[in-house]
């Protein structure tokens, strides 16, 4: 869900940024949202391909329940 407040042609907290600041052109906020769209991308991809790495912490912490 945040990957499409932060993407266009959505990207309602861009459209915030821009009205708070602006001076900025939305160009240049579109622009530095970038890199954290392809994180969130990354990670997505990281879930499909080894979805136990969604649980090895919570494994790590309490336990495999058996």
């Amino acid at each position: 869900m945040e990957i499409g407040l932060i993407s266009p042609p959505v990207g309602l907290n861009l459209y915030v940024i821009n009205g708070i600041a602006q001076d900025i052109l939305l160009k240049t906020i579109l622009t530095g949202s970038l890199p954290f769209v392809a994180c969130m991308i990354l990670a997505i991809v990281l879930l499909c391909l080894f979805p136990e790495l969604a649980t090895w912490l919570p494994n790590l912490v309490m336990g495999t329940i058996i």
